[in-house]
């Protein structure tokens, strides 16, 4: 069986586009497309009038969750403070040579270098609280990002961030790869199980693994979860509402539902000290970020 490939670079560029249309369209369903702010390197596709801020996922099998560079895990202080997971993704990097063209010549030697990082790397995330810590670090920048909103048809499902977390680490199941074809080796990936229900086998959810498929994209980290399998776990959270908007449904989930109020029912809770609190909801956000950096693996 040939390996798979990577997508273009006109395939990623697609992916992007159709990620950043349905922001757009979810600020518009919300009712601020006209007033929304965006910062995409700390994963906030969406800060709404209230500072409330939304990572949004659209209709691909796959999200990429990220691609990250040796440079990006020396520099990022999270990282490195999660029980040192930055130190071993950067021996995963470590593990093959600087050129491209010297892996394609000795691709088992180095494949067996990558095993003892990929090793230790499964087994500290199988701690609970790692996982937890590198859940949140991954998906919402260590607490930065409030909310997950998955699009899926005419639905768009909004998660609490601690929601997210908690679901997920208690679901998840942190094993090896395992070769399963000729010229495969053990050990080349952390892999990310759904616990099983009864009578069912455990399936993949998402996988950490080494880009070393062409010279554009090597010695890169990629965390990908698959959209079908996260969203049915997802949607164990409970409890939920739904909220009709035009041809679309808001599904708030759990912890969103009462964090959100004020936007999705902003008749409701409105008043002359409106601007007041505001401005302290985001000074206590501000702070807990910074106590999120000083104490990297401490619960939210």
């Amino acid at each position: 069986m040939g390996k798979k490939r990577g997508m273009s670079s006109q395939q990623a560029r697609n992916v992007r586009n159709k990620g950043h249309e349905d922001a757009r369209l979810f600020a518009k369903v919300l009712g601020i497309a006209k007033e929304y702010r965006s910062d995409l390197r700390a994963k906030k596709d969406i800060i709404d009038t209230e500072g409330n801020s939304y990572s949004v996922k659209s209709g691909q099998k796959k999200w990429q969750i990220f691609l990250y560079s040796k440079k990006r895990f020396q520099e990022d202080v999270i990282f490195q403070g999660i029980d040192d997971l930055g130190h071993l993704f950067i021996e995963c990097i470590d593990s093959f040579p600087e050129s491209w063209e010297e892996y394609e010549r000795n691709k088992v030697k180095y494949k067996k270098k990558l095993q003892r990082p990929m090793r230790e790397l499964a087994k500290k995330l199988s701690d609970k609280k790692i996982l937890r810590a590198f859940l949140d670090k991954s998906l919402f920048n260590g607490g930065e990002v409030d909310f997950f909103v998955v699009k899926d048809g005419k639905y768009f499902h909004v998660f609490y961030n601690k929601d997210v977390v908690d679901k997920l680490s208690q679901e998840i199941i942190v094993q090896n790869s395992k070769a399963r074809h000729t010229g495969q080796m053990d050990d080349q990936k952390v892999v990310f199980k759904a616990s099983p229900k009864e009578g069912e086998r455990p399936k993949t959810i998402g996988e950490i693994e080494m880009r070393t498929d062409s010279s554009v994209h090597y010695r890169e980290v990629k965390f990908w979860l698959g959209k079908k399998e996260t969203l049915a776990l997802l949607q164990e959270i409970s409890p939920k509402e739904e909220i009709k908007r035009a041809e679309y449904v808001i599904v708030v989930y759990n912890g969103a539902i009462k964090k959100l109020k004020r936007v999705l029912n902003p008749s409701k809770d409105s008043g002359p000290f409106a601007r007041v609190t505001q401005f302290i909801r985001k000074l206590i956000r501000t702070l807990l970020q910074l106590l999120r950096v000083a104490f990297p693996g401490s619960p939210n």
